[in-house]
């Protein structure tokens, strides 16, 4: 495979930015890229703005506990897209929907749970409509890898392994390389650990997170602004949760369950842009 050029784990230019987003309360430019504030009622999210560029999606057959539907294919994304800095608080939930469906509801700051991807549609569907012109969706799985990995090759954002003070996974499951660590057998509020090179918290581990693509197998050749199928019965997850091993959280790990299933280790990351 050519691998295409790939696009530095540091600082993303603020070129390019395409649209001022309805409700920002802020837009800057800091150490780590372009972000903005979005707020709703008494909830607001931050976001941070991934430019387009390529990469190699999938894992390589070398990689410790890959999965066999990780297919290694070049991916281009011809459009950059605001993301939100971290998976969808309750707060932020209640500031839009009046009823949260959390089974770990003690801390507004944790993220909304016990969400099916019709639930996530709906809310986004409600969102939009307060502010029109927002454009808010799900991510594409590939814009979620390509996002998770800021420019990495490595099986975790961070690096080779990954830690419970990294991320938020069942400690007693640790990946090759790495250690045992503490099971805290729940989410935690985002924010809580550390963001990878684009600024981005918890893409590994804390919830699962709904893509809007329907699950199928990659394909070998490169693609361009992939969306996955038009039909299907399984929409995709990606990141892992608090209660699986550590190899769930890879950036390459794909999941999929049907998309009226709510789960409370499932929640989801909000996209701003066109698709």
């Amino acid at each position: 495979m050519n691998s295409p050029d790939l696009p530095r784990a540091s600082r993303p230019d603020a070129a390019g930015i395409p649209f001022a987003v309805p409700g920002a309360e802020r837009q800057a430019d800091d150490a780590v890229g372009p972000c903005l504030t979005l707020s709703i009622g008494n909830a607001w999210q931050g976001f941070r703005w991934i430019p387009p560029g390529c990469f190699v999606m999938g894992s390589p057959v070398d990689e410790a506990e890959r999965g066999s539907a990780e297919v290694l294919h070049e991916v281009r994304l011809s459009r950059g897209f605001w993301l939100a800095d971290t998976a969808c608080t309750q707060a932020l939930w209640m500031a839009v929907w009046p009823v949260n469906p959390s089974h770990f509801a003690d801390d507004a700051r944790n993220p909304v749970e016990n969400v099916a991807w019709h639930d996530a549609q709906r809310f986004i569907g409600e969102l939009n409509r307060r502010l029109p012109g927002l454009q808010a969706r799900l991510p594409t799985e590939a814009e979620w890898e390509y996002a998770c990995r800021a420019g990495t090759t490595t099986p975790f954002s961070f690096g080779t392994t990954v830690s419970t003070d990294e991320v938020n996974y069942h400690g007693g499951f640790p990946y090759p390389g790495g250690e045992p660590g503490p099971y805290r057998q729940r989410t935690l509020p985002v924010g809580s650990l550390p963001p990878n090179a684009w600024g981005l918290y918890e893409m590994h581990g804390n919830v699962w997170e709904w893509c809007e693509d329907w699950y199928a197998d990659y394909p070998t050749e490169p693609q361009i602004d992939p969306r996955g199928p038009t039909f299907g019965k399984m929409r995709v997850l990606r990141g892992g949760t608090w209660s699986d091993p550590a190899r769930y959280a890879r950036s390459a790990t794909r999941s999929r369950i049907e998309p009226a299933y709510r789960p409370r280790s499932t929640g989801f990351r909000l996209v701003l842009g066109a698709r």
